[in-house]
């Protein structure tokens, strides 16, 4: 968040030429991560509907004040566009996260699985 504010506070940022929309959804998506790790308790973990629906929420919920200190900046303003790749950023590492807590349970599932089947095979070969 701080990072963020620093670069919103910039009149003139340094960012290419043309839209800067994909900037704001990338900053908005590490975001995310962050505060789904925050919320959640950290990665990989398992994220349900409520998990993911506050840190969209309090990430969004950062975005609209951003574009509301933009206003107070000389050379920048708020715009609507920028709340939306922002919003979108946000779900999209929210989506991120979510996704790798369901592969890190389906590995460690897997892992257990293995591990069971080789104590039952070394457990077979052990009474003979």
């Amino acid at each position: 968040m701080a990072a963020i504010f620093c670069a919103s506070s910039l009149s003139d940022p340094p960012i290419p030429s043309g839209t800067d929309k994909p900037l704001h959804g990338l900053a908005y998506l590490g975001l995310a991560i962050v505060v789904v790790r925050g919320v959640v308790g950290g990665l990989p973990g398992w994220i349900d509907l409520r998990a993911a629906m506050t840190a969209v929420l309090i990430t969004v919920g950062y975005a609209v004040t951003d574009e509301l200190h933009q206003m107070f900046v000389p050379g920048r303003s708020a715009e609507m566009y920028d709340l939306v790749a922002d919003a979108a950023g946000a779900t999209a590492g929210t989506v991120a996260c979510w996704a790798w807590g369901i592969m890190a349970q389906l590995s460690e599932r897997r892992h257990k699985a293995q591990s069971a089947r080789h104590e039952a095979q070394r457990l077979e070969r052990d009474e003979r």
